[in-house]
Parts: structure tokens; sequence; C-alpha cells
């Protein structure tokens, strides 16, 4: 299931390395390369909610294996876009099937124990980190001598290697309880058994079967509804950080926009004349930044299931969400190229953090029958703040780069005192199975 985020982290990648390409091709403004992050990350809040439902309904793997056929497609003829127009329709098509892709983590939630999730899934991110890094390197290989649209098509493979080995993965047997459906989650954990040459203990699963599953009304009654719309801001402000961070990093690198702002630096050569402002490739030590960044996300990996587990699920991150509020504000001062990467390399480990967490909060927090609903009406909401970043970090930051950034730090200040504010806790909890106001049989 980690190989989803591979396929997940290669498309949302995809954006940020061939954007000079497609400005160059079509000659767009700042603004129309801005747009084709919100269009996608548009359709990825539309289908969100929409694959979570359908996940509740009908098992995680059908809507998993349905979701990455549809990316896969979307994301192989968006090579053969004809005009601008045609391509920020098909890669917003592309967001709306990688917003299914969450459901890969459902299942391995699913599968796994209590006392293990804290540790195992936070490792997770390795995934993300290893498709970025693919990405950015194939970027590197592909765009000077094929082309950006064979870097497309060349991005599709771990997708379609996912489709090949989908028979290989079982449906979750928490789902197929919930559904009712012990015989197939019996046959299922048999498979899990025999694979590793162990045996089921001696008992009977219990059928749960509810009436009611997977609407949204369930995750905002009384008994989740301060968890769901604290999450909901946390979500957003999460994703506005990260994807704000992601793009903010190479206008400070290249431009150093806060300098120039405060008139350390002297303007250059203004000829920034129409034909250089619509083509400006990347050169090898745009990507050799990008690299560093990204890599900037293991850093928290080996401390996470350490301080997830101690602190638990709410204080770890509002710890992390306050701490890149601060780091947020030190890209305020003017400092050197190599003390400015040391600060995003350190911020971008802590964003992904963020992620990290409220993911296996989000998870954990939620019974069976509504958890793909819940995680899946979450990450719509991250989605808009994915939308409003690109026009902060891309067309504010050129022209009031301390508002920007001081506007990043706000929400995760915000964001951390609503994570610490989480009515409930998580930590060595069982997974529920059902909602507590709804007596077993």
């Amino acid at each position: 299931m980690g190989s989803t985020n591979v396929a997940e982290a290669m498309e949302i990648m995809l954006l940020a390395v061939i954007s000079p390409a497609i400005r160059c091709e079509w000659r767009l403004e700042e603004w129309q390369v801005a747009m084709v992050t919100t269009m996608v990350f548009l359709g990825f809040m539309a289908w969100s909610g929409v694959w979570g439902y359908l996940a509740d309904r009908h098992g995680r793997w059908k809507v998993l294996l349905l979701a990455t056929v549809w990316s896969s497609y979307y994301s192989g003829v968006t090579s053969f876009a004809p005009t601008y127009g045609w391509f920020v329709f098909l890669r917003s098509m592309v967001g709306c099937g990688v917003a299914g892709h969450s459901q890969g983590f459902i299942l391995m939630t699913e599968f796994m124990p209590s006392k293990y999730r804290g540790r195992i899934l936070p490792l997770g991110q390795i995934f993300w980190l290893i498709g970025s890094t693919i990405e950015i390197l194939l970027a590197y290989l592909i765009v000077p001598t094929l082309g950006w649209r064979w870097l497309v098509r060349i991005s599709t493979i771990p997708s379609i290697i996912l489709l090949v080995v989908f028979k290989c993965i079982p449906e979750s047997a928490r789902y197929s309880v919930s559904v009712g459906s012990t015989q197939t989650a019996m046959k299922t954990l048999n498979y899990i058994a025999k694979m590793n040459r162990s045996c089921l203990p001696q008992g009977s699963l219990t059928d749960i079967q509810t009436e009611q599953t997977g609407k949204i009304l369930d995750m905002v009654d009384s008994e989740y509804r301060r968890t769901t719309l604290q999450s909901w801001f946390i979500w957003l402000g999460t994703a506005f950080a990260y994807y704000g961070l992601v793009l903010t990093s190479s206008e400070l690198l290249e431009n150093n926009a806060v300098c120039k702002s405060m008139g350390v630096i002297e303007a250059k050569d203004v000829r920034n004349s129409l034909e250089s402002c619509h083509c400006k490739t990347f050169e090898s030590a745009d990507y050799q930044t990008m690299v560093i960044s990204t890599l900037g996300e293991l850093l928290f990996v080996p401390f996470s299931p350490f301080i997830i587990e101690t602190l638990g699920r709410r204080r770890s991150l509002a710890l992390t969400m306050g701490t890149s509020g601060i780091f947020f504000l030190f890209l305020n001062i003017c400092s050197s190229r190599a003390v400015l990467t040391t600060l995003l390399f350190i911020l971008r480990a802590l964003v992904s953090a963020n992620f990290t967490i409220i993911y296996i909060y989000t998870a954990e927090v939620y019974p069976t029958n509504i958890r793909s609903l819940g995680l899946g009406s979450c990450s719509s909401m991250a989605r808009i703040g994915a939308m409003i970043a690109p026009f902060i970090a891309q067309v504010l930051l050129g022209t009031w780069p301390v508002t920007a950034l001081c506007l990043f730090s706000a929400v995760c200040f915000i964001c951390s005192i609503m994570a610490y504010t989480l009515p409930i806790e998580t930590q060595g909890r069982a997974m529920q199975e059902i909602k507590p106001s709804i007596p077993s049989i």
C-alpha cells in the first residue's frame, strides 16, 4: 500500500518540475501556471469525499483499483494535450483519480494492530519521499532531452505496476465485518495466517453490521462534530503549509525575495522581458535544490514513532505545527543561501510530519463504517488549502514576501492550538468498528 504513496507523490511533484516547460511552450503568465496546480487540487477536493463515500459502501479494494485506473489513464492522456486548456482539464481529471489513493492508507491502517500503528504508519512517509525524489531525477534526465510529454508518460509506470499486482492486495477484513460479510473476512484472515505460517485463534467473528454506513451526517453529530470541524481546519492548514513551502522554496532560493524586499540586494539587470519571463527552464542547481529540500522529509522519520507514541497524536501534532510556524517566521530573516537551505530543509521535515500525524489520527479516530468518508472529507478540506497555496507562494510572495510568510506562519499557529484541543486522543486505542452510540449485538 506504500506504493500508492509513490504513485501519488510522483503525480503531485510532476506539477512542480514541468511548470517551466509548459510556461515556455504556451507562454504562460505566473497566475496561469498557478492555476494548473489549483485545478488539480480542485479535482482532488471534489472527489476525495466521493471516493470515501464509495469505499464505505462498496469496499476499499474496489475503490482503490478504480481510482488507480482513472489516474493512470488521464495522466497518460495528458501527455498528448494540444493546448493549455486541455492540459488543465486533463490534469484536473488526474487529481480526481489521485484523490482515491488515500484508500491505500485506510487499508494499511485497518490491518495494523493498535500497538504498532504509531511505529509503523509514520514510515509510510518514506514512500512519498521515494516518489518525489524519483520524479525530480526523472525530470532532470528527461525534460532537457525528450521533453515534458515523455516525462508524463514515464511517470505513469509505477501506477501501471501497481495495477499488475493488485490481485495480491486483500480487502480490509474490518470492512468485510462492518458490512456483515464475516465469511469474506475469515477467508482474508485465513489467507494471511497461511502466508505467515500461523493459525487463527479459536473463536468466530461477531457480526456488527449496521444499517447506515458512510453518511456525512454521522461525522457532524454530537459525538464527532467538534473533532470533525477541528480536523477539517487542521487538514486545510497542513496542506496550505506543505504545498506552500514546496512552491515557496524555489522562489526564495533562486530570487532571494526577502532580501530584495529589504533592499539588501540591488535589482540586477531588469531584462526579465516578456521573453525571459515566459521561458526560464530549470538548471542543474534548481534540481539539486529540489532534491535537498525533498530529502528534508526524511529528517523526521527516525524520530516520529518515538514522538508520536510518547506524546500522543494531539500533542505531537501541536508541537510540529507550532514549530513549523516558528520556522516560517525565521524565513523572514535575510540570510545566506546555506542558512536558507538549512531552514527550508528543517521546515520541510516539520510540514511533512504534520501530514503524517494528521493522517494517522484521522484514520484512527473514526469507526470503520465512516472511516473512509472521514478521511475523504478531511482530504477534501486539505485541497482547499492546496488550491490557495500557489497564489500565496507564487504570486503574493513576489510582491509582499513578509506578508506571505507570516500568513503561512499564522495558519500553523492556529492549527497547533486546534490540534492540542482536539477532544479525542487515539494513542493506544483499538480501532473503533461502529459508532459508540450503536449498541453491539
